[in-house]
């Protein structure tokens, strides 16, 4: 879940980071400062969605803003300007591959700063004995001594924070530095982890951002509990399970020409797991004139293959497919134990299912190939 900057910066003052003083208004807007636009979307600056404004400005920019976003009652953060001696971009993030918090920093804050290419990184265990050692010689080559050791006192505590709220992105920029050497944040990008939300309360903004933009698809699959993603100019209306298969699958459709039109990721378990809700909005999705077939893929490891076999029979009788359907099952040996793929492809052919393959590239291809003909 992406944090509203409101949002954001009320858990870093929760945790004893400095931020800048600032209201949430929702009415008319009077006073100056920082006026900034609460969405949950970068580039804000790039679209004239933060402005500096002196308090006769205030009213104008307020309307500007709103207009820009569409919505006349938008709540805007207003936010006392903060002296800058220097500013700095300052992040943590999940690296997904060592299963560890990677500290990222620049010695320059502002627009585009993480494709600089200067940026200072390396890992941070805010809890080993050497962590603020482990910090400091990470900042050191862009800061004088005395500034890297404030930094990485705050990225300790900063990481510390990530942990305690289930973040998986938190990122500053700017930070600023000011003239007599404070540390404040100016800005807060925090995104916590969605399997971890049912550990904290949800801040009321950020949830009704999020809820704001998800289409009525999307917002029915929050509601029976998996994630959809429509995704603009897909021709196949792609079922999975997993977030880690989806990212797999949506890769092969795209380099067979044949991009995905959404993307979902199972939140239950089960042995039916969200099937045919799955089903239901995938076959809507693929009632589009744009979309030319459907393409269901899982694995199994120890679950029974013919377990799912049956489930997904009974959801296509029940809902039949009014485009081409296109299934791919990946079994280990544990699941194939008293029933065979062929078995699996006889069952499946007798609900309408075009092809069942247990290879994804096969899979994708065979999907490629019916969309070719239209």
């Amino acid at each position: 879940m992406r944090l509203a900057e409101h949002d954001g910066k009320t858990l870093l003052r929760g945790h004893g980071v400095a931020t800048p003083r600032g209201t949430l208004l929702s009415g008319e807007i009077s006073g100056e400062g920082v006026l900034k636009a609460q969405v949950l979307e970068g580039g804000r600056g790039k679209r004239g969605l933060v402005r500096r404004v002196t308090a006769a400005e205030a009213p104008a920019a307020a309307a500007a803003i709103r207009a820009a976003l569409g919505d006349p009652a938008a709540p805007l953060l207003l936010e006392a300007a903060v002296p800058m001696a220097r500013e700095v971009y300052l992040a943590l993030r999940i690296d997904g591959t060592a299963q560890s918090i990677e500290l990222l920093c620049a010695p320059e804050g502002g627009v585009e700063v993480e494709q600089a290419g200067a940026l200072l990184r390396g890992p941070l265990e805010p809890e080993a004995p050497g962590a603020l050692e482990d910090a400091f010689a990470i900042l050191r080559p862009g800061f004088p001594p005395d500034l890297a050791a404030r930094l990485a006192r705050l990225a300790v505590r900063l990481a510390r924070v990530m942990r305690a709220e289930d973040l998986e992105l938190l990122e500053i920029n700017p930070l600023a530095v000011t003239p007599d050497g404070k540390l404040i944040a100016c800005d807060a990008k925090a995104v916590r982890d969605d399997s971890a939300l049912f550990r904290h309360a949800s801040p009321a903004l950020s949830a009704a951002l999020e809820a704001a933009a998800l289409t009525p698809l999307e917002r029915r699959g929050r509601d029976q509990g998996f994630q959809l993603v429509e995704l603009e100019g897909g021709t196949v209306a792609m079922i999975t399970a997993g977030a880690g298969l989806g990212m797999l699958m949506l890769d092969l459709l795209a380099d067979a020409g044949c991009p995905a039109a959404c993307f979902m990721d199972n939140a239950n378990g089960g042995p039916a797991e969200t099937m045919p809700e799955r089903l239901a909005l995938a076959f809507e999705i693929a009632a589009r004139p744009e979309v030319k077939a459907v393409m269901f893929f899982t694995t199994l490891a120890s679950r029974g293959l013919k377990a799912r076999v049956e489930a997904l029979a009974a959801a296509l009788r029940a809902n039949p497919p009014t485009k081409p359907f296109f299934a791919g099952i990946a079994a280990g040996h544990a699941a194939l134990r008293g029933y065979s793929m062929e078995q699996a492809r006889a069952a499946l052919a007798e609900v309408g299912v075009a092809a069942l393959h247990d290879n994804p590239h096969a899979l994708v291809n065979a999907v490629a190939e019916a969309v070719r003909k239209g």
